[in-house]
């Protein structure tokens, strides 16, 4: 009878059960949970990093084996960004949401020296003007790498924008060299975020990358083009009952004053409008001697139209049709036609 195989059981020593119990207990901790690559990072800058997100977001840096674990062992929905866990990375968590992380990681970016062997992020371009390099063998190395370079005035200089490298393209030693003595930092350093978890979410980098004014400047016409909805379709809100008021008391302070209605809150208006009308014809008539003595070269005024009369209310309007111009002219055809009908049935 032959023996049985020895059966083992994996050991998992207990500092990784403590730190995966310590990574869950963090993530259980925040709303928003993402994963960042720290790849090409300096040890220093990432403890700077560290201490800027202090207040703000925890960064937890681990092996990836026990993040992974850490995210299935939650189980909230977490375990999605195992699919981000590879290379060098870490955890960040926050109670911000997304937007204002990626945003935060956005801005802490600072530029940094590329290396030999890397991949420009960007192109990269010697700007035109004096290196401030002595008369050298530099001019050299600077033209052997594509720059525009020759000695002037006692100096280096760069002749034009010299672009040296484009995106994508792999940094060689010369350029290396040549950029680090120009002081030239193409590339920055910082935590670029690959995912975040948040209220069941999964948000990619891309998704993140909103322009904030421009946001806010759609926000804002959507509001006013909703402004404008409302009051051309006299749909009353607490926000514009008050135009629609005002609208409607022009309206039919324009009627009134069109149709001559005889009304104590007209009299003024009527009698400015009939004093216009008469100075006008005054004006018309060459013959001074058929005119009364207080009439004879009087100018001729603005008349008193309806609508000059009702300036003040038609500035309510304007404000509240500055996302809809022309269809608010069109609109308003229509509801000074209604409001006739209306004023028509109550004065008989």
């Amino acid at each position: 009878m032959s023996a049985e195989p020895e059966r083992k059981t994996e050991t998992i020593p207990q500092w990784k059960r403590e730190e995966v119990d310590d990574i869950a207990a963090m993530l259980d901790s925040y709303e928003s949970v993402g994963i960042v690559d720290i790849a090409g990072i300096p040890s220093r800058q990432l403890q700077d990093m560290r201490r800027e997100l202090y207040g703000t977001a925890e960064l937890r840096v681990s092996r990836n084996t026990l993040l992974v674990r850490a995210l299935e062992e939650v189980d909230d929905g977490l375990e999605q960004l195992t699919e981000h866990v590879a290379g060098q990375v870490g955890i960040i968590a926050t109670n911000d949401n997304p937007f204002g992380l990626f945003k935060q990681l956005e801005a802490s970016k600072t530029p940094a020296p590329i290396n030999a062997g890397e991949v420009a992020p960007n192109d990269i371009v010697i700007p035109e003007g004096d290196t401030g390099v002595d008369p050298g063998p530099f001019v050299g190395d600077l033209q052997q790498v594509g720059a525009a370079a020759r000695i002037m005035d006692g100096s280096i200089q760069v002749t034009e924008d010299s672009t040296v490298l484009e995106a994508g393209g792999e940094v060689s030693a010369d350029l290396a060299n040549v950029l680090s003595e120009l002081g030239i930092e193409p590339k920055e350093v910082g935590l670029d975020l690959r995912g975040v978890y948040s209220d069941g979410v999964l948000f990619a980098p891309e998704e993140l990358e909103i322009d904030i004014d421009e946001y806010r400047a759609d926000i804002e016409a959507a509001a006013a083009g909703a402004r404008n909805l409302s009051v051309n379709a006299v749909y009353p809100t607490a926000r514009t009952v008050g135009t629609l008021l005002g609208k409607a008391s022009g309206e039919a302070k324009s009627l009134g004053i069109h149709a001559a209605i005889e009304s104590p809150d007209l009299a003024d208006d009527l009698v400015a409008k009939a004093d216009s009308q008469l100075r006008a014809l005054a004006a018309a008539i060459d013959d001074e001697e058929a005119l009364p003595e207080e009439l004879r070269g009087v100018e001729v005024g603005e008349p008193a139209t309806e609508e000059s009369a009702t300036d003040e209310d038609e500035q309510d309007d304007d404000q509240a049709d500055t996302a809809e111009a022309d269809a608010d002219d069109d609109s308003d055809d229509e509801e000074e036609g209604d409001g006739g009908d209306a004023l028509g049935d109550m004065f008989g």
